[in-house]
């Protein structure tokens, strides 16, 4: 068999970032959580082992619509807990950080800190 004397022309697969480990996709982050009152009320909440409806309204600087419908929302994914009580005859209602909340929480912070890893990596 003749051999043939046409060149082959190759062209170099266009560069492409190397991934050693899978990036973080700001995507993935939970979005429970990464809404900004919401994180408030997760972050103070993993400090303080409770905090009342009146100390987080002050703390956050939020209104009482604002942070009833935030709390219910990380009341309905398990992430606090809400007790209502009575002192007198005044109502409180006390918030706390499930162990569900607090391991979401931490992976939530996980996540931004590979994310702020990566983008600074990239930046180099």
């Amino acid at each position: 068999m003749a051999k043939s004397n046409t060149a082959r022309i190759t062209r170099a697969a266009p560069e492409r970032p190397v991934k050693t480990k899978a990036q973080p996709a700001p995507a993935d982050l939970d979005r429970l959580i990464h809404e900004r009152v919401r994180l408030a009320i997760v972050s103070a909440l993993a400090v303080r082992e409770s905090l009342t409806f009146n100390e987080l309204k002050a703390l956050l600087k939020t209104s009482d619509g604002n942070l009833s419908v935030h709390a219910r929302k990380l009341e309905d994914a398990e992430y606090i807990t809400c007790d209502k009580s009575f002192e007198g005859r005044v109502p409180k209602t006390e918030y706390r950080l499930t162990a569900f909340g607090r391991r979401a929480l931490e992976r939530y912070l996980d996540h931004m800190e590979a994310l702020i890893r990566a983008t600074r990596e990239g930046a180099r």
